[in-house]
């Protein structure tokens, strides 16, 4: 249907351009929304169906939304800004059309009954016999708020899963980047999903996204975002308990052993071309031993000062912009923030001088006295990093763990040994040690301010579900 609300402008952040003219959904419209997901599932047109069926039916949408991956991959350079030719452009669009038809079939390979495991005694006695068992079902209503940094694949890992489970769902997504949303909608009318069972609201505002978090009709949100938008989700949706599960901020640490220090300079490098920094798992705080810091403050401003940058479009840029204006202003408060504090602009820290459109901001690299410095306590959110000494493993360790988020973490070390010691003293919902990966079958999620329960692998499709102990005796 057309938007009745508020009309809204979506621009490029390499040039400042129009994408796209939207309409809102009106207040009336939202309320529809809501209405008409709550109908289709409590009459179970679609979680009455087995789970084979609902299987056949959700291959077909991953088959439609892969036939759009050129126009997706267009949307994430238009739309997010990320460069064409960047390694992130993998998770705009190609990690999550693969990852759609993995969850369908991570389903159907999991259980819908399981045993719980009673002792002889217990199943057992004088009187009668008992079985008892799991039974997972579907939760019911589910909003899906989706992230602006990589839209399509934040959005695809709560629509899918929730959809495969038997829910029925109502996708919000960030009025920056609203136009991959667009392709679940084709892609649901294409497959045949029954009227009411996805439901997307685009809006400018976030009136919309507020009643989707807190009516009484909607019995989950799955958030992507900032921990300071999640905590006001968090209220929102305590009123009626909704379940909850929210992947928020993080200011992940790199602690990089002596025996490899020189790795570090990488880190500003991988960083800083990662789609502009807007990655939540990104480990923006780099710890070296002190003695070595100079060194590595020296080889991260010579790897920087080759970095292209330029519009998201040209297959030679490494570096494109920022999302919008505000989080251009955002990277230049803290690091204003960080001279103020003690710290030291390596380089970088303002607007190229050679772009005069666009949300650009240089590589930078920040020489920070100590973790206490305001760009090592929060989530910048771009192509910023810190770069602290460390005494020894301990204080590396104490100081990655002296933050209010623990989303990731990462550990650097020829000896594996060490590595991986250190590794298990790192607070955080994820540590990568010497190595990462993206998986559909490994999960993630954060501790602290990075956010409540797990998105992928089987503790992400089971957020979707109801865990039913279901007692038979005879």
């Amino acid at each position: 249907m057309a938007g009745a609300g508020a009309s809204f402008t979506v621009l490029d952040p390499s040039d400042e351009s129009v994408v796209a003219q939207l309409s809102g959904l009106s207040g009336a419209q939202v309320e529809a929304a809501i209405a008409a997901a709550r109908r289709s599932f409590d009459t179970g047109m679609w979680p009455g169906l087995s789970m084979h069926e609902r299987g056949a039916a959700m291959l077909r949408f991953a088959d439609a939304m892969a036939a759009r991956a050129d126009r997706l991959k267009d949307l994430a350079v238009r739309e997010a800004g990320c460069p064409v030719s960047s390694t992130v452009m993998g998770a705009q669009v190609a990690s999550p059309l693969r990852m759609a038809r993995e969850i369908v079939e991570m389903f159907l390979r999991l259980p819908e009954i399981e045993d719980n495991a009673l002792p002889l005694h217990e199943r057992v006695n004088a009187h009668f016999a008992v079985q008892s068992v799991k039974r997972w079902s579907p939760i019911g209503v589910v909003t899906a708020i989706s992230a602006y940094n990589v839209p399509f694949y934040t959005a695809l890992w709560k629509v899918v899963p929730a959809l495969m489970a038997g829910n029925t769902v109502i996708l919000r997504p960030n009025p920056l980047t609203p136009l991959s949303s667009l392709v679940f909608a084709e892609a649901a009318e294409e497959a045949g999903l029954p009227k009411g069972v996805f439901n997307l609201v685009i809006e400018a505002g976030v009136e919309g996204a507020q009643a989707l978090t807190s009516d009484r009709r909607v019995d989950m949100v799955s958030f992507t975002g900032s921990s300071s938008v999640g905590v006001e989700v968090a209220k929102q949706a305590a009123p009626t308990l909704k379940r909850l599960v929210l992947e928020l901020g993080g200011k992940s640490a790199q602690i990089y052993l002596p025996d490899s220090v020189e790795r570090a300079a990488m880190a500003a490098l991988s960083v800083c071309t990662s789609h502009a920094g807007q990655g939540c798992v990104l480990g923006t705080r780099v710890f070296v031993p002190q003695e070595s810091k100079a060194e590595v403050l020296e080889a991260m401003a010579k790897l920087l000062a080759g970095v292209k940058i330029g519009l998201a479009r040209d297959p030679a840029t490494q570096l494109g912009p920022v999302v919008s204006a505000a989080q251009r202003a955002r990277c230049e408060h803290f690091v204003a923030a960080a001279v103020e504090a003690g710290g030291r602009v390596v380089c970088g820290g303002k607007r190229p001088d050679s772009l005069d459109k666009g949300y650009f901001f240089e590589p930078t690299v920040l020489d920070l006295p100590d973790n206490a410095n305001p760009a090592a306590q929060e989530e910048i959110f771009g192509p910023v990093v810190s770069v602290i000494g460390y005494r020894d493993l301990d204080h590396a360790v104490d100081m990655a763990n002296d933050s209010r988020f623990g989303l990731s973490g990462w550990v650097h070390g020829k000896d594996k040994v060490k590595a991986l010691e250190v590794g298990l003293k790192i607070r955080s919902g994820a540590v990568n040690v010497n190595g990462a990966l993206a998986s559909s079958h490994a999960s993630g999620g954060g501790i602290k301010m990075s956010g409540l329960g797990r998105e992928r692998g089987v503790e992400g499709l089971r957020e979707f579900q109801i865990m039913t102990t279901l007692n038979i005796g005879g």
